[in-house]
């Protein structure tokens, strides 16, 4: 990843989150890999997807609460009550992670008991092209 499309992924989190605090850098080890951090603390990665020729990439982040709590501490890193959780139809082990009415990822359960939770998150390159 070049220094445009990581400020353009940076400029798209920011504007999904809701959160100016939102930032992104290459990672150490892997130039196809980006790492995200909310201030000083580290929540997720992009991961470069050019597989099919059109090149993507998928947001991924660790959610440590249960799912009585996933809402409420979404919204408090965020800062952004505008997060919401929503059901999936025939779906039970994932939820939606909506901004307003705007759909993010999905969030889906890593223990069938629902103890923690992943964030994906995929962004389209024509995601990024008004950025």
């Amino acid at each position: 990843m070049d220094k445009t499309e990581l400020h353009k992924l940076q400029d798209f989190l920011r504007r999904s989150f809701g959160n100016a605090e939102l930032r992104v850098t290459v990672a150490r080890k892997n130039s196809d890999q980006a790492d995200v951090f909310l201030g000083e603390r580290q929540i997720g990665t992009l991961i470069v997807d050019d597989e099919d020729g059109d090149r993507s990439f998928a947001f991924e982040m660790k959610v440590p609460v249960e799912r009585a709590v996933l809402q409420d501490y979404l919204r408090r890193l965020f800062e952004n009550d505008k997060l919401k959780i929503v059901p999936r139809a025939k779906k039970t082990d994932s939820v939606e992670l909506n901004f307003g009415d705007d759909f993010l990822g999905i969030i889906s359960a890593d223990d069938p008991k629902g103890k923690s939770y992943t964030l994906q998150m995929a962004i389209l390159d024509f995601d990024l092209e008004d950025l």
